[in-house]
């Protein structure tokens, strides 16, 4: 049943926007009097589901659920229709048209999503505000990685600054290092001093190369929750709720302090661990297994953080929601960069990735969230100068437009197949990565 509400709701997000999306490419064109042929949800390869002609078009929903798209007359699009464009060009067809009126056509569709991710960022402002973590807000303050210690951060400092403002939800600073300009955060030492840290230009680079995304990480009492089977834990007879005192002696407090000395008995030799179990101390010795672990995880407690809530009238939710859309776009286009590393090569993930993203049970608040978001990385991708996207229809259209020469149509014919033959390949890698992530569970 998990799934079956999870795959609903894939389905539902990725229709709303494309038939949303090929609205973008319809109203102008009808309104410039070109005619359309075929709206289509989905592509329909030789047959459709459901198809039923109104006019001069024919509306349907293909079979292969990897898109959709309307078919313009005298257009070089992806039904590769060669023989239309044989024949002399008619006035309602596309080619026969202003070159600014198919610039217009063709930008339709990516300016809907963009429009639509901006509006229901707005309306998710309005109904249902949003959650943040103020700075004070951090029980034990945050943990940090080795590397991130040479820059001076220490365990159990507070973040008080990021760039030199107070983040409105302090939680978000993993993101904005990674995908922003983060120069420096000043933060608060469990010693009580306060420290501005300057960090390198090339910090959420570091951060990807040493697979630490999230460097700052709420700190967790030493409290054991799940005991894995089948590892040293349970065989030791560590179980739920013991509280970590010490380990081989040495005072442990919190989980960075416990995972620490585990990490550094790379000879993995026995250790005895000091225990708090329903207020009596006991003592187990504990061999690590060959990976160097133990298998056991935090108790993670709801006042570990406390969680604040804004509410936004209409009039606070125009601006925020926006802001929020535009973020979210500039975030997506920053970790593009990242994708033409080897890591980022084997990280790419088609339908499967998309999907895993969806929650096992119906949230419209997430599902909206989601839907936004895939509505800005759909006119992203879609404006990415490739033929066979509409940023490749643009950028010829634009050289028309100020070079006064049209490509022939033998040039955008070619350019059509090449441009196709790359986004077939790139979306067979992207989900052969998601295949593979399924076989070898890493989904």
């Amino acid at each position: 049943m998990d799934i079956v509400i999870k795959v609903s709701q894939f389905i539902l997000s990725l229709s709303f926007l494309i038939v949303l999306h090929e609205l973008g490419h319809f109203i102008p064109a009808k309104l410039f009097k070109t005619r359309v042929e075929k709206f289509y949800l989905f592509f329909d390869y030789k047959f459709s589901l459901f198809k039923k002609t109104i006019g001069e078009t024919t509306y349907g929903i293909g079979w292969i659920p990897l898109g959709g798209y309307v078919k313009i007359s005298g257009m070089i699009d992806e039904s590769m229709d060669t023989e239309q464009m044989k024949e002399e060009p008619k006035p309602w067809e596309f080619r026969s048209k202003p070159a600014w009126q198919r610039l217009i056509i063709m930008l339709g569709g990516v300016t809907v999503n963009f429009i639509l991710g901006i509006l229901i960022y707005i309306m998710i402002l309005n109904v249902w505000g949003e959650d943040y973590v103020a700075t004070t807000d951090v029980k034990n303050g945050f943990s940090v990685p080795q590397i991130f210690e040479k820059y001076g951060f220490k365990d159990g400092d507070q973040i008080l600054k990021v760039n030199g403002k107070e983040p409105f939800n302090v939680l978000s600073v993993n993101k904005e290092l990674f995908l922003r300009d983060v120069q420096n955060i000043e933060v608060k030492h469990l010693s009580g001093t306060t420290e501005k840290i300057n960090l390198p230009e090339d910090i959420g680079l570091t951060m990807w190369t040493n697979g630490v995304m999230e460097p700052f990480s709420p700190r967790i009492e030493a409290v054991l929750d799940s005991i894995l089977p089948d590892k040293p834990a349970l065989k030791s007879g560590l179980l739920k709720n013991d509280k970590i005192i010490s380990v081989n002696g040495k005072p442990i407090k919190y989980w960075d302090e416990f995972t620490t000395v585990i990490q550094e008995n790379t000879d993995r030799k026995e250790m005895q661990f000091s225990l708090l179990r329903n207020g009596n101390e006991i003592t187990i010795n504990v061999t690590p297994s060959e990976d160097n672990k133990i298998g056991v995880s935090p108790l993670i407690t709801s006042d570990l953080v406390i969680y604040s809530h804004k509410n936004y009238s209409l009039a606070e939710s125009i601006p925020k929601g926006t802001s929020k859309a535009y973020w979210t776009l500039r975030d997506y286009i920053a970790q593009f960069k990242y994708v033409f590393t080897k890591k980022g090569a084997t990280a790419l993930g088609g339908f499967g990735t998309i999907l895993s993203i969806f929650p096992n049970t119906w949230d419209w608040h997430r599902f909206w969230g989601l839907t936004a978001f895939l509505s800005i990385m759909l006119a992203f991708m879609n404006l990415l100068p490739i033929p066979a996207l509409d940023g490749g229809h643009v950028v010829f259209t634009l050289y028309e437009i100020i070079s006064g020469r049209k490509p022939s149509d033998n040039f955008l014919e070619k350019a059509q197949i090449v441009g196709f033959i790359f986004l077939i390949t790139l979306l067979l890698y992207a989900n052969g990565n998601d295949v593979y992530k399924w076989i070898t569970g890493k989904f």
